[in-house]
Order: C-alpha cells, then structure tokens, then sequence
C-alpha cells in the first residue's frame, strides 16, 4: 500500500512546485496509478490555482497548500478520478465541470464528437442530436465549433441532467449558442417524435461495456453504472438507437455511435442489417482500437431489404 511521506515538520518554510510535484508522483506511481507525473503536475496546479503549464513560475506551497495536496494525492491513490478531483475535465477544446453522478468524458470521444463537427459543417442550419449526452461533452463541442447548429442533448439520469445542465449554462454564458436540454430514455420508441425526418446529425456514447467485464477502479467505483454497462453483450441500447437513428435521421444524414473495441463488426452489421443506412464504416481509436462506427440515412429515406457491405477506416 501506497503511502505519502510525512508533511515536513511546521516552520520548516515553504516547498517549491517541483519538489512537490516529485513527492506526489512518487506516491501515485507507487500505486500504480498511470500518467503519475502528469497528474501530480495537475493536482499540484489546482491547489496553487495556476494553469499547470505555469507551474514552474508558481510560487512554493506552503503548509496548508502541501496539506492540500497530500490529501488530494490519497485520493487518487485510492483510485478516486482525477477529474473528481479537479471538478473539471478536458474535452476537445471545453473544460466540463464533472464530478459524481456523471460519466466522465474520454479522450477517444473526442473522434466521435470531431466526425460529427465535421458533418455538421457540411450542413446549412443543421439539427444535431446528441443521445445519452452524460455531462454534454459531444453536444456542447459541436455547438461550439458548429454555431450555426441547433444542438439537442438526450439525457435520461437526473443526476446527470444536472451536470449537463450546468455545463450547458457554462458555455452559453461563455458565448457558445444555446443547446436544448431534454430529459428522455434513449431507447423509448417515441424518443423525439417532433424531430422525425428532420436530424441532420445524431451522435451517441451510450452504454457498451458488456456486464462482466471487470473495468478499472476509476470506473467500477465512480462512473454511474448505468453509463458504462450495455447488458450481457453490450448492445442492449446500442440496438433500439440504431432503429431510431434511421427514424430520426432526414434523407443523407449522418448517424455516429461509439462502442466497445469488441464490438468493431457487431455495430456495423446492426447498421447494415437496419436497411436504412448506406456508407457504414468502422473507425478506430488512436491506439488502432475499433471505437465508433458511422453511416448515412439513405437518400430516399427507406429501407432496403439486404444490408449494405461496410468498411473499417482509422481516425
């Protein structure tokens, strides 16, 4: 077990950045926890409220601020997130406020959520939707980056609701357009019913993890369950939103999903099967992982009988 060195004796003066940076990073790495430089430079940036590329023009801790982060440290070492930690994570160019009750937003997202700004900077005035939204992540990028788009975000979890309402709050007082909040189940046969025929746009990082998979600390323990787990083969929402994607979607729109890096032929064929869909395709991560697949409406809004052939491109 991973323990902290004692906090220096009152008096002995202050401690510069550095030198706290190494003390925590030794405890993390110790732990077992990755990045352990990086995230003792961002734990000990937070507690000297200076952005951590600043850190070696900071002034040195002294002994509440060491304090402070010898407690922050523990936490982490108890594999509490480093989000959690902060209140905040980094999401293409936002910084989200997270904390429990909320899934918190991955780096390998960013791909989804930069498919879909593209899509929707080849579309006049276009309508995006953003299911099983979490803390907003995907909605408030491409509302950002896309301000021409009116954007909706699909959450079902009140807790949740709650980060993704404030988000949303966050960045329309930063200036970004205003995206509509709606609190509905993904997988309602309903969902959306004013938007039918009319999404240009639909994005989602829904529940894929199937339910035996034993997953990290960080998650099993802070992420809700109910935004990491998708049943037995972690598809169980991943179906009834492809079948409403097609519902939802105008005539050549554009649908996006993230999934399970098991999962790289599995939602590809639900999409080809579907019938409603031409141009599918299987993407990886940046570790050569599958990771989202995407397809197009097709243009004469039907469906046909025999799935199309799909392909698997890297992002």
């Amino acid at each position: 077990m991973s323990t902290l060195p004692q906090h220096p004796p009152e008096g002995t003066g202050p401690i510069r950045p550095s030198a706290a940076v190494a003390r925590a990073a030794r405890a993390l790495a110790a732990a077992g926890v990755g990045s352990a430089r990086v995230e003792a430079e961002v734990l000990t940036a937070y507690v000297l409220g200076v952005p951590r590329g600043r850190l070696a023009l900071a002034d040195a801790l002294g002994d509440d601020e060491l304090a402070r982060l010898d407690e922050l440290t523990r936490r982490r070492v108890a594999r509490e997130p480093l989000q959690h930690l902060t209140g905040r994570a980094g999401f293409r160019h936002l910084e989200l406020s997270v904390g429990p009750g909320v899934f918190v937003p991955r780096p390998e997202t960013e791909l989804l959520a930069g498919w879909g700004v593209e899509q929707a900077l080849d579309r006049p005035d276009p309508v995006v939707v953003d299911l099983c939204s979490g803390s907003g992540a995907i909605a408030l990028a491409v509302a950002q980056e896309v301000p021409g788009a009116r954007v909706i975000a699909v959450e079902r979890s009140p807790a949740a609701l709650a980060w993704l309402r404030r988000n949303a709050a966050e960045r329309a007082a930063a200036g970004d357009r205003p995206i509509e909040v709606v609190q509905a189940d993904v997988t309602a046969p309903d969902l959306l019913a004013e938007l039918v025929g009319r999404v240009d746009v639909l994005l989602c990082n829904p529940p894929y993890v199937p339910d035996e998979v034993v997953v990290p600390p960080e998650v099993a323990g802070h992420d809700p369950a109910e935004a990491v787990f998708g049943g037995a083969d972690g598809l169980v929402v991943i179906r009834p939103v492809v079948a409403r994607a097609a519902v939802l979607l105008r005539p050549g729109g554009g649908f996006g999903v993230e999934h399970d890096d098991t999962h790289g032929a599995a939602v590809p064929d639900l999409l080809a099967e579907d019938g409603g869909f031409t141009a599918v395709a299987e993407h990886l991560d940046l570790t050569g992982r599958p990771r989202y697949a995407t397809a197009s409406r097709r243009a004469d809004g039907q469906h046909a009988p025999i799935g199309a052939a799909w392909q698997t491109d890297s992002s």
